[in-house]
């Protein structure tokens, strides 16, 4: 029992999927939605991007003054 379903309702779940996706679908669908999670999983567990970019030089100017 998973999550208070039973055997005969997830197969009847499975099913309707089924139907309404057609057998060729369902990789494709099951496919993206793991990229997807493991590119959520990626991106929540790499540390913040340090900012490369070359100061303005507005910025250098002000300094020198």
């Amino acid at each position: 029992m998973i999550g208070g379903f039973g055997v005969w309702e997830l197969l009847i779940i499975l099913l309707i999927v089924l139907v309404i996706f057609g057998a060729k679908k369902l990789p494709e669908i099951g496919g993206g939605i793991g990229k997807a999670i493991s590119n959520f999983k990626k991106a929540t567990s790499e540390p913040d991007e340090i900012d490369v970019t070359p100061k303005s030089s507005s910025d250098s100017e002000k300094k020198d003054s």
